[in-house]
């Protein structure tokens, strides 16, 4: 790996996570999101938070984790956070690069991606999300980038996780518009509407981990990050929230993890 800003190395980055011990919320985040990807793991990997976290892992526990981009790029590589599914350094890192409608039809449709990684602006209670509008979708407020490749994605996936930033704003009772199906109204419309991956299985946010409910597949908070009380989660959702009986608290970043992250994020 390059050498990050000022030419601290991971070692010396490591050093100093140990003295201040501190982070952010979105570090907290980036690592939770990266401790779910398991090593040999086949991931399709979004632009942000997603592309952050599923890089840490491949550069801490993961290594033989294989990325997966929109674009048709297939075991990136890259050393700096790709801006876009079209960053030259994915196809240029990459052990192939194929074509967009190959990537969906054989690998995403297939049934050969393990784990995707989706982030959007809204999502309700039950997984589902929105990146198309916010208001009617006829007179929208704003309008959104879109969908992409995320309906697929949710659709096809064996899993899926969930990676944004928690408010009140974004985790809504109803979402606008379902730009990606997570669990519908509940269990069993994933089956009823034919898609054959399993679904979203954690989100990821700033302040906590949810996860459906094994029932009815709502979402309930099974964990809070380090600082962070029940609380302040339910504060930030726009719905009842409901609570684990178990609930745990996330384990904080470690150093060498810290350090990791903040070099990816610095190297140029």
């Amino acid at each position: 790996m390059r050498s990050v800003e000022m030419g601290r190395s991971v070692g010396e980055l490591a050093e100093e996570a140990d003295r201040a011990v501190a982070y952010t919320a979105d570090e907290m985040m980036s690592v939770a999101a990266s401790r779910v990807l398991t090593d040999g793991a086949v991931c399709f990997v979004g632009i942000g938070l997603p592309s952050t976290a599923a890089n840490l892992a491949k550069r801490t526990h993961a290594p033989g984790l294989v990325l997966i981009y929109e674009s048709g790029t297939i075991g990136a590589k890259p050393v700096h956070l790709p801006l876009s599914i079209g960053d030259g350094e994915l196809a240029e890192t990459a052990d192939a690069v194929v074509s967009v409608p190959e990537i969906f039809n054989y690998w995403l449709q297939g049934g050969r991606i393990d784990i995707g990684f989706l982030s959007a602006a809204q999502i309700d209670r039950f997984a589902n999300l929105n990146s198309t509008v916010i208001g009617s979708y006829d007179e929208p407020k704003v309008r959104l980038p879109g969908a992409g490749g995320a309906p697929e994605i949710a659709a096809s996936c064996r899993e899926t996780v969930i990676v944004m930033r928690q408010s009140r704003r974004s985790f809504v009772p109803e979402v606008d518009f379902v730009t990606s199906v997570g669990h519908g109204s509940g269990a069993g419309d994933r089956d009823r509407l034919g898609l054959t991956g399993r679904g979203p299985s954690l989100v990821i946010t700033d302040l906590g981990l949810l996860a459906p409910h094994p029932g009815t597949l709502e979402l309930e908070l099974t964990h809070v990050h380090p600082g962070v009380e029940v609380e302040d989660v339910r504060v930030a959702t726009g719905w009842d929230l409901k609570v684990a009986e178990d609930l745990s608290r996330t384990v904080p970043p470690s150093a060498d993890e810290l350090a990791v992250l903040r070099q990816l994020r610095t190297a140029g």
